[in-house]
């Protein structure tokens, strides 16, 4: 089983993070970069199923040339091999540009049953992108999975959201995404840190992928910030005194418009 696994570099997730008021872009240069935890569970997703039923684990990131720590540590944890969509014209590329892209790359892959992918970075939240690439590459996508279990050519996870959790079925090749529930990701151990090391990592262009500059970055994106406002100062609250306490709440709530 031939396993590619999305997985994308982010701004630690306990760190402040801002927006650069020139284009309302996160500030990736603000906070120490990190490989997304997301991810990680990802990784570890497809780890266990090739440990039951063989095969490879190939990382594909998009990111800056920084982003190669990331993909490092998830070859520590023990994925095969690496490609690494690395381009100054990527920048600012909103996902929908984002999912054509990491289709591009995964389509020019040898074989591939499976693709798995967090179900939202941490950075922008948009929880969109895993659909997005399986749309463009004509697959099923499973998304919210909690568990997974292969059994030939079947897939079956068992997805879970806020309003219960359903069983999904779909033939191989399939994209997943996974939630934060599914796994405890494993610790890279020293042997595996060093034979990351020499594990081969494919650089890209987009020239190389065969993506053209015009599908990608800030200035073809779909979607623009149009304005960044600083989060305002977080101000006093109000003290209500026993006695009408009660009446006090309700002409508040009323106020803002919640009752």
């Amino acid at each position: 089983m031939n396993i590619v696994v999305l997985v994308k570099q982010v701004p630690d997730t306990y760190s402040e993070r801002t927006l650069r008021a020139a284009d309302g872009i996160l500030d990736r240069a603000a906070t120490d970069p990190v490989l997304d935890e997301i991810n990680e569970r990802a990784v570890e997703a497809a780890l266990q199923l090739t440990e039951a039923h063989g095969g490879e684990v190939t990382v594909v990131c998009m990111g800056p040339a920084s982003a190669a720590d990331s993909i490092r540590k998830a070859l520590s944890m023990g994925a095969d091999r690496a490609v690494h969509l690395s381009d100054d014209a990527l920048a600012g590329s909103c996902a929908v540009q984002t999912a054509r892209a990491l289709a591009q790359v995964i389509g020019g892959l040898d074989h591939v049953d499976l693709v798995l992918a967090g179900n939202g970075a941490s950075d922008g939240r948009v929880s969109a992108v895993p659909a997005m690439v399986a749309d463009v590459l004509d697959l099923p996508a499973l998304t919210h999975a909690r568990q997974i279990t292969v059994d030939g050519t079947t897939v079956t996870v068992r997805r879970e959201t806020d309003r219960g959790a359903v069983g999904l079925t779909a033939e191989l090749p399939a994209l997943i995404s996974v939630s934060e529930k599914i796994n405890e990701p494993r610790y890279p151990s020293f042997k595996g840190i060093m034979a990351a090391k020499k594990k081969p990592v494919t650089q890209l262009s987009i020239a190389a992928a065969g993506i053209a500059a015009a599908e990608a970055g800030l200035a073809s994106a779909l979607t623009t910030v149009t304005s960044v406002v600083p989060r305002p100062p977080k101000s006093a609250g109000q003290k209500l005194t026993d006695g009408d306490g009660g009446a006090q709440i309700a002409v508040y709530l009323a106020a803002q418009k919640l009752i």
